[in-house]
């Protein structure tokens, strides 16, 4: 395993991207229950670029609402703040992504896996009871959790190359290739993305322990572990990882269903695929 010191880690983090310092202030927002919507509107309308995508976004077939939106104020009341969230970060992480990186990395594929690991992590968070706000979390969750694999394509990508080609060739995990190549996990790198962005302990530890089978406290953890294997199982998009992994007990008595089991239980996913789709295509 490479040693990849404290003065290269160092290094890679300086080297990774940071949110529009909008963005930011949104997540913030958007979790502090003192908050208002006048507050977070202000935050958006500050940011012309991202009002335009954020408007574009909404008035996209993706939310298909029945009339136009013309204003972040007349968005915030339709689809509520946490909707407006998610929209926010999808915007700022498609931005991130370079369709040219040297480790041949198919960021379009990988984006169309991380659209519907987040719609199916909150989907199943809806499915559990959990709150409006720990739904769009788990929707956060879902988007980001292997944002750390941009970082690698990025910034590492004759290793994270090393890593896909093995982890593709003998059906290994790619987590594992990319300790062997690179010394750091995409899910390690993903924590420290999420800790420069400034997200909740709660959706780090989802980002950073998404293929850890514990037991856990952590209801977003499960459901985005749970989303990946489905969006992996029925192929929406490639998230470079070949491997399908099986539900842990902790899993199954979550949702009382192994993933074949859960997989008809939420019927025809093809929606979630085409909505994805339609994002991208904004």
């Amino acid at each position: 395993m490479p040693n990849l010191n404290n003065d290269k880690l160092i290094a890679l983090v300086e080297k990774m991207p940071a949110f529009p310092k909008s963005v930011q202030q949104v997540v913030q927002l958007t979790s502090d229950i003192n908050a208002s919507a006048k507050d977070i509107v202000r935050v958006i309308e500050c940011d012309p670029v991202m009002t335009v995508k954020i408007l574009k976004a909404i008035n996209s077939s993706f939310y298909g609402l029945p009339q136009k939106i013309t204003s972040v104020q007349k968005a915030v009341v339709h689809i509520g703040m946490n909707t407006i969230k998610n929209i926010a970060l999808g915007v700022a992480a498609m931005g991130m992504l370079n369709a040219n990186n040297k480790a041949n990395f198919n960021t379009a594929d990988f984006l169309l896996h991380s659209l519907t690991t987040a719609a199916l992590s909150k989907m199943l968070a809806e499915r559990l009871g959990l709150s409006s706000t720990q739904c769009s979390d788990c929707f956060v969750a879902g988007l980001l959790h292997d944002f750390g694999k941009v970082v690698f394509a990025e910034f590492m990508p004759t290793e994270f190359k090393f890593a896909l080609e093995k982890s593709q060739n003998q059906q290994l995990p790619l987590y594992q290739t990319e300790l062997e190549f690179i010394g750091l996990s995409h899910a390690q790198a993903g924590k420290m993305l999420a800790e420069r962005w400034e997200l909740s302990e709660l959706l780090i530890d989802a980002i950073a322990e998404h293929h850890n089978l514990e037991p856990s406290q952590n209801i977003l953890r499960e459901c985005v572990f749970t989303a990946n294997q489905i969006s992996k199982k029925l192929q929406f998009g490639d998230s470079g990882n070949p491997l399908i992994e099986d539900f842990p007990a902790a899993i199954v008595a979550r949702f009382g269903l192994n993933l074949t089991e859960l997989c008809e239980a939420l019927g025809d996913l093809e929606s979630v695929k085409t909505e994805a789709q339609s994002f991208i295509k904004m």
